[in-house]
């Protein structure tokens, strides 16, 4: 039996994150993975989207500053560097317990490897600080090579851990992906896909949850993209079980 502990996406908010993996018995004070984590016992998996603050007051709490200007290539310079610098603290947190912390690749992650695409909000704010050719800062080489490392989904038995939904072409962030929008809506319009795709049950984020996280367990999934409603997931796992899920809730922080 194993204890999963799901992070919605992130989006720079390390002050949820790091909270979340306290509350979860899952981070010591100097930022290490604990016992129960390096022993296996706990595995954690955060849903991807590191980088890429939500709002402008979130850009403004990362940076410092009273108000953050997307177009001003030194607020752009403190957006990254301190973003840079938490990914070194998770990087490092990975890197101690390589078997039971799992990261998955999220669309905003994937940009700022590939940063042939300019995401932003409906609001108008757009994310810029990792891409040179707009102002911003390239990502160091090896953090760039440790995103490229990241998995697109996790399985354990018929349990899947993925950014967007069971589709596999929801992986793959192209034009087409940008174009559908399914992506954001497939939970409420065709919930099946999870039994459709040979699941037993999904672990999904992408789609902000306003509320905080939602858990369907008639279509058997979760939606988890509330980090900044203080909740995370908490999975009980046998793999060696036909139905490896034993029990699933939402649990604040």
């Amino acid at each position: 039996m194993q204890k999963f502990i799901a992070v919605g996406d992130i989006h720079a908010d390390w002050e949820g994150l790091w909270a979340a993996l306290r509350a979860a018995s899952c981070v010591t004070a100097d930022g290490r993975p604990t016992p129960p984590v390096c022993a296996g016992r706990y595995q954690v998996v955060l849903i991807g989207d590191l980088v890429h603050p939500k709002s402008e007051r979130d850009y403004a709490r990362l940076t410092g500053l009273p108000r953050f200007d997307p177009g001003h290539p030194e607020h752009l310079f403190l957006a990254a560097r301190e973003q840079v610098r938490q990914l070194d603290r998770l990087r490092a947190y990975q890197a101690a317990a390589p078997h039971a912390v799992h990261i998955l690749l999220g669309n905003h992650d994937d940009a700022v490897l590939n940063p042939g695409y300019v995401l932003g909000t409906g609001s108008g704010l757009v994310h810029l600080e990792f891409d040179p050719a707009r102002g911003g800062q390239l990502l160091p080489e090896h953090l760039r090579a440790w995103m490229e490392g990241f998995a697109r989904e996790l399985r354990v038995g018929g349990v899947q851990f993925a950014h967007v939904s069971p589709l596999p072409a929801h992986t793959f962030y192209d034009d087409l992906f940008y174009a559908d929008p399914s992506t954001k809506r497939w939970f409420r319009d065709s919930p099946e896909y999870v039994r459709m795709a040979g699941l037993s049950f999904g672990v999904y984020g992408h789609t902000l949850q306003e509320g905080g996280i939602l858990l369907d367990q008639e279509a058997r999934l979760a939606m988890i993209d509330a980090l900044h409603a203080r909740e995370y997931l908490e999975l009980l796992l046998d793999a060696a079980q036909p139905e490896p899920l034993q029990s699933v809730r939402a649990v604040p922080f």
